[in-house]
């Protein structure tokens, strides 16, 4: 007896596979259009936080004309093709479409079929070594608490939104974020004059420098606390006796703090 499929079931095996290649090609199809709005909307995020006032809003305008325009485009090329396939000009190419997701779709079904991984950007022709690739692999290193402080105070309104201290330090807002988190500061949205809404720091978010008790004090030197900052006279040996008039006398001893107000007579 054959063990080989009939036509019946080797056309329904192929209908089952066609199904399941046209379920992970949509699904492979959607997941790259949300990966490259993902990549997209950063620069445009990061683009805008480089402007302030007027030039802010020249730069909304500009998209939303650019939206505008790519709009209309869309729906006279779609309104194009919905005519031309209405009125069966575009017959054969619908068919050559059509048989041409069918194999792809029959190729994705297979068992174990995975999405092509997309080509890595060409390198010069040297091979980074280990030391080299780990800070590439890490990203930009993490701000300071110090150039945290200093990028505020330059930019802040007094509110700073991420993506403005990431411009400003010349990193990234997930660095700068999780800088930030890991500081204990903590990230809200916030209003920059100019910008409007979006997360950020306020301007009294960063923990100040902690001052030093007793002041600052010269290498070597004892710590003075003392309020009376009055110049003291150098303490001198032996005893000093003044005239005060009318025969007294004032005796000063430097070993102690009495005076001795001495009259004649008494």
């Amino acid at each position: 007896m054959s063990t080989s499929p009939t036509t019946v079931q080797w056309l329904r095996q192929a209908a089952v596979r066609v199904y399941t290649g046209s379920s992970r090609l949509a699904i492979h199809l959607g997941r790259r259009t949300v990966a490259r709005a993902r990549a997209v909307y950063p620069r445009l995020r990061d683009w805008l936080a480089r402007s302030t006032g007027l030039k802010w809003w020249v730069k909304i305008a500009a998209l939303a004309s650019a939206a505008a325009l790519a709009r209309k485009i869309g729906t006279a090329v779609l309104g194009g093709i919905y005519l031309r396939i209405e009125s069966g000009a575009w017959a054969p190419l619908l068919w050559i479409a059509t048989a041409a997701w069918i194999i792809a779709a029959y190729r994705a079904g297979r068992p174990g079929w995975k999405p092509k991984e997309r080509p890595a950007p060409e390198s010069t022709g040297t091979k980074p070594s280990a030391a080299d690739a780990a800070p590439a692999a890490e990203g930009p290193a993490l701000p300071s608490l110090h150039d945290l402080r200093e990028s505020l105070a330059t930019v802040g309104t007094p509110h700073a939104h991420l993506a403005v201290l990431a411009a400003d330090l010349g990193t990234t807002s997930e660095r700068v974020r999780e800088a930030l988190l890991q500081h204990g500061v903590p990230v809200e949205t916030v209003r920059m004059r100019g910008r409007g809404s979006s997360t950020g720091i306020k301007g009294d978010a960063l923990p100040t420098r902690a001052p030093s008790p007793g002041g600052v004090v010269g290498a070597g030197q004892p710590a003075n606390n003392d309020n009376n900052n009055a110049p003291v006279a150098p303490t001198q040996k032996g005893l000093r006796v003044e005239r005060i008039g009318q025969g007294g006398r004032l005796i000063t001893d430097p070993a102690e703090t009495i005076r001795h107000h001495k009259v004649r007579g008494h």
